[in-house]
């Protein structure tokens, strides 16, 4: 009735679907609350596990109602056995979820003292599952911790319950949620968030740069997989489909390799990282693939990497690097890796740019006279919440557009400021990088003095193979030219407020003369 009294008024009935943002940090702040003493690394587990449940019922709940459709002119016991047949799951790549783990019986609980009980057994009760061995030791089990405000989580679990935005969209959403609490654990865990957290802004630009549309996608230190989720959204902007990708990554902290598994999952990316953790320099975990691109932000500057041991490890195609640094290990991994059309887009701190300690002048020249690099990006500072060494991008191309050259862009005044110590390159600022290199392959770039440059092999080596682009792009031109108009404008202002300020003193000087008994 209510609703129709509404309706007669002309107003439209209220909806209580929250919005997109709304949710996610209406959800960052309900999970906050119930944190109580955990520290951020591993509460980040139980909220990030929290939306992984939700999602994987989900999935669940809508291969359950498709089913039901799918036999239709089947009797009920015929239907209600392939609802509970995990064959009829598997075959569509969704997770099989027990009765006991599905979220109806999660929500049943969310006002009892035992809500985190319920959980822990829940994803206890999924890992069992035969069909769901991807998942066997990834899920967080601690949620009925006396660290864990039950009351709480048993908020945040009714709030996940009135998500009502539709199948798709929810599942999108809850995506989107993951990634959201993946960035303010960032925030939250400052220098330790480097591990697991690249910050979206570069991903993007690495991800638009590189244009990886089809062919095998790689991560050889992938963290949370934030390169593949924004390859695979690359592509669909693009009207492209996600089949014609596959991905591979690997992660040496298990714990991280945790959160990527289920980051994969959420995203329905079917990615192969491994059967588990593993330092992909000493357990390769893809080391008969070739990639078609790579993607990577490696830990800046390694050090103590027991490199010593790999002296002879055929992937140092350029030479042996030091045990003091691992930038360029990581750079020759990927190259030794790479198909034939392969490309690489990768995070280095700038030291990589110039170095010539420990064998990296030799390597990085060797790299350069293999026609390898096809451009280096100067990024601004504070885009980092984990670290502020000075970082640039390199891209390296085994089948460049432009042989024999390099294009350097200086990016450093880029970005806005987001907060106080924190910056973000914006969506223009993406596309107009990504418009350079576009422009750059073509043959239609134009230099830009202080800003881009194309630059011959044989430029680069009389600059002794330093790669730093402000060496090569110079200065930006000063426009000091005003025209006469604005001049003049400028010159009348300051000369009446001159004359005014004249009048004020002539004032002042007759009053006092005329205190000592002198006219004027």
């Amino acid at each position: 009735m209510a609703t129709e009294t509404t309706a007669k008024r002309g107003r439209k009935p209220k909806t209580t679907q929250p919005a997109k943002v709304d949710f996610k940090k209406q959800l960052w702040t309900a999970a906050n609350a119930m944190r109580g003493n955990l520290d951020a690394g591993v509460y980040k587990h139980v909220l990030l596990g929290l939306i992984f449940l939700k999602y994987i019922s989900e999935k669940f709940e809508e291969r359950f109602a498709q089913i039901a459709i799918d036999y239709a002119n089947e009797d009920e016991k015929f239907i209600r056995d392939a609802q509970e047949d995990p064959d009829e799951y598997i075959a569509e790549n969704v997770f099989w979820v027990p009765q006991e783990a599905r979220w109806s019986k999660i929500a049943s609980m969310s006002t009892s003292a035992s809500i985190g009980m319920t959980i822990d057994a829940a994803m206890r009760a999924i890992e069992a599952v035969p069909a769901n061995i991807k998942l066997k030791g990834i899920l967080p089990k601690n949620y009925a911790s006396q660290d864990l405000d039950q009351r709480m989580l048993g908020k945040v679990v009714d709030l996940f319950s009135n998500i009502n935005l539709g199948s798709e969209r929810q599942n999108d959403l809850l995506g989107e949620a993951y990634m959201y609490c993946l960035k303010n654990f960032a925030a939250a865990e400052g220098t330790k968030a480097g591990q697991f957290y690249t910050p979206v802004c570069i991903v993007k630009t690495l991800v638009n740069i590189i244009e990886p549309f089809n062919g095998r996608v790689g991560d050889p230190c992938c963290g949370s997989g934030g390169m593949f989720v924004q390859s695979v959204d690359f592509i669909e902007k693009h009207r492209g489909s996600r089949k014609n990708i596959s991905v591979y990554g690997e992660e040496s902290n298990p714990v991280t390799w945790k959160l990527a598994m289920m980051n994969m999952a959420i995203h329905g990316i079917d990615a192969n990282l491994g059967d588990s953790y593993g330092n992909t320099f000493f357990d390769d975990k893809h080391a008969h693939e070739r990639m078609d691109y790579f993607l990577a932000n490696p830990p800046f500057n390694q050090s103590e990497w027991r490199g010593e041991e790999l002296e002879d490890d055929p992937r140092w195609e350029y030479g042996i690097p030091s045990d003091s640094n691992a930038n360029f290990a990581w750079m020759q991994h990927m190259i030794h890796h790479l198909s034939q059309r392969g490309r690489i887009g990768m995070v280095l701190a700038n030291g990589s740019l110039t170095s010539t300690q420990n064998n990296e002048g030799e390597i990085r020249r060797r790299i350069i006279e293999a026609d390898l690099v096809e451009g280096i990006v100067a990024l601004p500072d504070k885009l980092f919440t984990s670290t502020g060494i000075p970082c640039s991008l390199w891209f390296l191309n085994k089948a460049k557009d432009r042989p024999k050259t390099t294009l350097f862009v200086d990016a450093r005044n880029m970005g806005t400021m987001v907060s106080r110590a924190l910056r973000e390159l914006t969506e223009e600022d993406i596309e107009k990088l990504a418009t350079i290199f576009r422009e750059y392959r073509s043959g239609t770039l134009e230099n830009q003095k202080g800003f881009t440059a194309v630059i011959t092999n044989d430029e680069i080596q009389k600059q002794d193979f330093v790669l730093t682009p402000g060496r090569y792009v110079g200065m930006e031109e000063q426009n000091d030219y005003e025209s006469f108009d604005e001049n003049i404008t400028k010159l009348t202002t300051e000369l009446a407020h001159l004359f005014e300020k004249s009048h004020d003193l002539e004032e002042k000087i007759r009053a006092n003369l005329k205190g000592l008994g002198y006219e004027i």
